[in-house]
C-alpha cells in the first residue's frame, strides 16, 4: 500500500508537470503542492516505523463508513475487550465502544495517536470505553482479548494469524477488514469487494487447522 501510494502521487505529478512544461510557473507550484502532499502523506503514514521491522511495516489507511459499518454487522452481540490493532485515527474503537465493547486500539503514529486520544476527550468518551495506548501489538500479549479486529497489509496477515492463534482465548472473535487471513475459514463475512470483513472464531480455526 505504501508502494502504492508513492507510485499515484508521482504519476499525477508526471502528468501534471509534463502537461504544463511551457509554463514554469505552473510547473513549479504543481512541484510544490505534490511535495506538500507527499509530506503530509509520510507524516501521518511514517512515524513510529522505526520501531518495527521492515517486513511488519503497515501505512495507515482509514476504513471506510461502510466498512466499518460491516465490521461492526459482525461483532453484533459480542460482549467483553476488543483490541484494535494499528487502530489508526480510532474510527473503529469508537464504533465499537459506542456498542458496549471496552476497547484499546494499538498505535505507534504519534499523530493519529494523539489526534484519536483527542477526539475521545472532545466527545467525552471514558477511557474506559476507549483507550488508546501508543505499543506495538506485535510486542503485546493479546490474551485478555476476547475480540479483535484488524485492518493491516495482506502481506502482514498470515504472521499476525500465528500471533492470534498462539495468544487468544478459545472464545475470541477476530474481525479482518478488506484483507481476509490466508488458510483461515471463515464464520461469517459481510459486504463485497474494498469493503468486505470476515469474522472468524479462534475455536473453529484452530479445529481447521489442527
Amino acid at each position: 500500500m505504501e508502494d502504492s501510494t508513492e507510485f499515484i502521487l508521482q504519476n499525477q505529478g508526471s502528468r501534471m508537470v509534463y502537461g504544463s512544461k511551457d509554463n514554469p510557473i505552473v510547473t513549479a507550484s504543481t512541484g510544490a503542492l505534490l511535495a506538500g502532499l507527499y509530506g503530509m502523506w509520510t507524516m501521518f503514514a511514517l512515524p513510529g516505523f522505526s520501531k518495527v521491522p521492515r517486513r511488519l511495516k503497515v501505512p495507515f489507511l482509514p476504513s471506510s463508513k461502510v466498512q466499518t459499518i460491516n465490521a461492526m454487522k459482525l461483532l453484533e452481540g459480542r460482549r467483553g475487550q476488543l483490541a484494535d490493532v494499528g487502530s489508526g485515527d480510532g474510527r473503529l474503537v469508537f464504533a465499537a465502544s459506542s456498542a458496549g465493547l471496552q476497547c484499546t486500539g494499538f498505535e505507534i503514529n504519534p499523530m493519529l495517536l494523539a489526534y484519536a486520544r483527542g477526539k475521545a476527550r472532545w466527545t467525552r468518551v471514558p477511557s474506559s470505553q476507549a483507550n488508546f495506548v501508543n505499543k506495538d501489538f506485535w510486542k503485546t500479549d493479546l490474551s485478555n482479548y476476547n475480540n479483535v479486529t484488524v485492518f493491516l497489509a495482506p502481506g502482514v496477515m498470515e504472521v499476525l494469524g500465528d500471533k492470534l492463534l498462539r495468544e487468544l482465548p478459545d472464545d475470541a472473535c477476530v474481525v479482518a477488514c478488506r484483507f481476509p487471513f490466508p488458510h483461515w475459514p471463515h464464520q461469517a463475512t459481510q459486504g463485497k469487494g474494498l469493503d468486505q470483513a470476515w469474522a472468524y472464531d479462534i475455536s473453529a480455526v484452530r479445529s481447521a487447522l489442527d
